[in-house]
């Protein structure tokens, strides 16, 4: 994943901001006011791209995947609709607490970018409804150039998509946070629909990072840059994570990309482990490896 790649994170201040403060009204309106869920996972499951995750012979990449991670972030889905025949062979391979996190398909986002899209939008969902149980939250993710002033465009796709599918939005054009204005109404729009708002750390956009949940659910993208400050910077997601978890967080789907993929495992691995030992929890790790993983820089 190269969106927001530098030459040398090293120079940067890559530390997490202050939340927003309406950021901690969400979390304790979660009236439980307990961690129901944490999913952790990678973006991709081919061999290509997590080059050495797999043991020699490995014969299903997803079913070897599922065992290791309990969710993925399905990048997949962006670039086709797959039919439900495809999409229940997913599910019947992975394991039974296991959580896909399907990317809204590109005719969808990037070329009709949210105009008229409501045939399809019902020819999306159909078959992703095939995930049944396994089905985790559906995510949006608009261009680097979709502006506010399509907001009315993010309106209608509201009011059309099925109320019953869990949904997160990723908007990437820096005005939807530079403008105060607009950010509240933008907020506001998601709290409405019940819509959980993206949290994009990646080292080249730290504008991204608006740190604003807008339900008591946190979706976030996390893009390492095949660097040592990558597991410094996932030290601190963890001690936010524990103030949030605190103030009623009640979900967590935290999913690692890295510009080169193959170290996606190594660095989920990580954080995994100090999330255990942060929140009390007892997630497996991947691979089952007993030791912190190391960068091959």
């Amino acid at each position: 994943m190269k969106f927001g790649s530098v030459d040398d994170p090293g120079n940067l201040d890559l530390s997490l901001p202050q939340d927003h403060p309406d950021t901690y009204k969400v979390l304790e309106s979660n009236k439980q006011g307990q961690l129901e869920g944490i999913y952790v996972g990678c973006a991709k499951w081919n061999k290509k791209d997590l080059k050495g995750f797999y043991p020699r012979g490995t014969k299903d990449e997803l079913e070897y995947y599922a065992k290791q991670f309990n969710s993925i972030e399905l990048n997949a889905t962006h670039y086709k609709i797959y039919g439900e025949d495809v999409i229940s062979g997913w599910r019947e391979k992975s394991g039974d607490n296991f959580k896909f996190f399907p990317k809204v398909v590109n005719s969808i986002s990037h070329f009709k970018r949210l105009k008229g899209v409501e045939a399809l939008v019902e020819e999306y969902t159909l078959p992703i409804r095939a995930f049944e149980e396994k089905l985790g939250m559906i995510f949006l993710q608009l261009r680097d150039d979709f502006k506010p002033k399509d907001f009315d465009r993010v309106e209608r796709f509201l009011e059309i998509w099925p109320k019953d599918l869990p949904l997160a939005i990723e908007l990437r054009h820096t005005d939807w946070y530079n403008d105060d204005t607009v950010a509240t109404r933008t907020y506001q729009l998601f709290e409405e629909h019940n819509v959980s708002n993206i949290i994009t750390d990646t080292a080249g956009r730290r504008d991204l990072l608006h740190m604003r949940l807008t339900t008591p659910d946190a979706f976030i993208r996390y893009v390492g840059a095949n660097h040592q400050t990558d597991y410094s910077r996932l030290d601190e997601w963890v001690d936010r994570l524990k103030i949030w978890k605190n103030h009623g967080l009640r979900n967590l789907y935290f999913f690692v990309h890295q510009n080169v993929e193959k170290e996606s495992p190594l660095l989920s691995a990580y954080f995994i482990e100090k999330l255990n030992k942060a929140l009390g929890t007892d997630l497996d790790l991947p691979n089952k490896d007993p030791e912190p993983p190391k960068l091959d820089l």
